[in-house]
């Protein structure tokens, strides 16, 4: 009997093993899926397809990608570094992204798929915010090289860096469709720099703010987000910055950090359900016109 016993209780305790690993597991994946998104910075891929964005959901922040639906989540990159703010080269071919796995913020490029990562910049300052120019033959990025932070544009491959304002607080710089104008934020205000006048040419002016500009497809319109009425929302204004009107407020939380679509229809932006200082950060899309908002981040 005692020997028939040990055969029976020896797939018992294989069974019972299995049955804990199995519910661990299940409890794993649903602690997951029940903590709070910490997705940003949504970058569209050139034909509007796919939207690369980075993600915490991980530990540390990595580079992901995923469809316009937001379907088919890849993780691009993993490191024990924080890395963000990924952009699409003009041909899809080349994402570039900041990252401090060298010790200090620098902008890398690697592949579409994630492979192939290249160092573009090596500076002791910070450089961030990598946005290629339409052209494919420059990026522009902010980096605190000179002080505060300031706008600088290079070559594709990492070269031949200058500097491009003096205001020691200009942020994400974003190159407009026709390459010949920057849009960034000096302080809480957006100015726009162009390529045949050194003057900035200031579109808000502060408390009336404006932060994050995004281009329109046709180079008419600036999407951006402003906290001019308490809370942070998206506005959208003509080039020249006139006609400036509320485009999509929360009925709860903050949107933030809009990015229009290639084909112009829509505009993806994070939305912060708890506000600023919240716990979640989940990327949505709505249309260009303010209406039908859905949430691409998983719950």
């Amino acid at each position: 009997m005692a020997a028939e016993s040990r055969k029976w209780l020896v797939p018992f305790a294989s069974v019972l093993v299995l049955a804990c690993l199995a519910i661990a597991a299940t409890l794993w994946w649903r602690g997951r899926a029940l903590s709070p998104a910490r997705d940003g910075s949504p970058a569209w891929s050139p034909d509007g397809t796919r939207i690369a964005f980075y993600s915490e959901r991980d530990g540390n922040a990595e580079i992901y990608v995923m469809n316009a639906d937001g379907s088919g989540r890849t993780r691009l990159t993993t490191t024990s570094a924080d890395e963000g703010y990924p952009s699409w080269s003009p041909d899809g071919r080349t994402i570039t992204f900041d990252s401090d796995r060298d010790g200090n913020f620098e902008i890398y490029a690697m592949n579409a798929d994630g492979t192939g990562v290249r160092r573009l910049t090596n500076h002791p300052a910070r450089d961030v915010s990598a946005s290629w120019a339409p052209d494919g033959a420059r990026i522009a990025f902010m980096s605190d090289r000179d002080g505060g932070f300031d706008v600088y544009v290079m070559s594709a491959d990492g070269s031949a860096a200058s500097r491009r304002t003096t205001t020691r607080s200009s942020w994400f710089p974003v190159w407009s469709p026709d390459g010949n104008r920057l849009a960034f934020h000096v302080e809480r205000d957006i100015h726009v720099l162009s390529s045949s006048e050194p003057a900035l040419q200031r579109l808000t002016t502060d408390p009336v703010n404006g932060m994050y500009p995004t281009w329109s497809p046709d180079g008419t319109r600036v999407a951006f987000m402003s906290w001019r009425n308490g809370r942070t929302e998206l506005f959208v204004m003509n080039a020249d910055g006139s006609d400036q009107r509320r485009l999509l407020s929360m009925e709860q939380g903050d949107a933030i950090d809009p990015r229009w679509s290639p084909d112009g229809s829509r505009i993806a932006f994070v939305h912060m359900p708890a506000g600023m200082n919240g716990p979640e950060r989940a990327l949505a899309v709505v249309n260009a016109d303010g209406t039908g908002v859905r949430r691409l981040s998983p719950r």
